[in-house]
């Protein structure tokens, strides 16, 4: 499979491809399978500049012990390797046996990134991800937050409100906005309140006219994936369901490419 393409020195990059996917901690549905290394072939294939990951296992020592193909560095750092040179990772939950969170992999650049508790219980643990990236020849950082948002919707309220936070006080109107991940939001409720309060387009419903299915992944039914954006325009945005990604992961990704206004 074909790694991304770097950008030659002095070169400006035209359009930024990303993606988005809840890995299911690298095991596939049930949990019947670790599938990390077939999940970094497929990553591969795909080639996005940039990937925003939602439940990605930073540390699990039983996991290690159990399974001898286990990676031996983080997952973030797996997936990474050596096409994707700059990476966040942001810790959200933690147990006994490790922790996972939320991780964005990136061919470019990323000269900042935070991670922002925005747990709405006790029960939960959540946060952003938010890192600034450097694309070759832009005049503005594109900003690019990971998020994966509660199970409850009285919780997912609470976070959005708390984004909505983050990114007034901290992303200049005028600079490039990306926020995906796992909403977990069957209601759509998300996409009514980053409109009204952020003027934020969905990446499928500009492309498709609606978010895109991507729950469970053998046959999508709940839009619960999305890719928000403002700053820049969609020109295309795809689902990638069926084998083998149903194979991989309960999720489906999504893929979308922007170019700059």
């Amino acid at each position: 499979m074909m790694a991304p393409q770097e950008a030659p020195p002095g070169s400006v990059v035209n359009s930024l491809h990303i993606a988005t996917y809840n890995i299911h901690k690298g095991f596939s549905q049930f949990n019947r399978r670790m599938v990390m290394h077939e999940l970094r072939d497929q990553l591969r294939g795909m080639q996005p500049d940039v990937v925003f990951l939602q439940e990605v296992q930073g540390v699990h020592l039983v996991h290690a012990e159990r399974h001898d193909n286990w990676p031996v560095e983080s997952q973030y750092e797996f997936l990474a390797d050596s096409i994707w040179h700059d990476f966040a990772y942001g810790k959200n939950a933690v147990y006994p046996e490790g922790h996972h969170g939320n991780a964005i992999l990136s061919r470019f650049p990323i000269t900042r990134w935070e991670n922002v508790d925005i747990s709405a219980h006790s029960a939960e643990q959540r946060g952003l991800l938010h890192s600034e990236i450097q694309i070759p020849g832009w005049e503005h950082k594109v900003h690019c937050i990971c998020v994966h948002l509660g199970l409850f919707a009285r919780w997912r309220r609470k976070q959005l409100h708390a984004l909505r936070e983050h990114i007034e006080r901290l992303v200049p109107a005028g600079e490039p906005l990306i926020i995906a991940g796992d909403f977990n939001d069957w209601r759509i409720e998300a996409c009514r309140f980053l409109t009204r309060e952020l003027h934020l387009k969905e990446a499928f419903e500009q492309v498709h006219g609606m978010p895109a299915r991507s729950y469970p992944s053998h046959l999508p039914v709940l839009r619960l994936d999305r890719i928000y954006v403002r700053g820049l325009r969609v020109k295309s945005a795809q689902v990638h369901s069926g084998r083998p990604w149903s194979r991989i992961s309960d999720h489906a990704p999504l893929s979308a490419i922007f170019s700059r206004p």
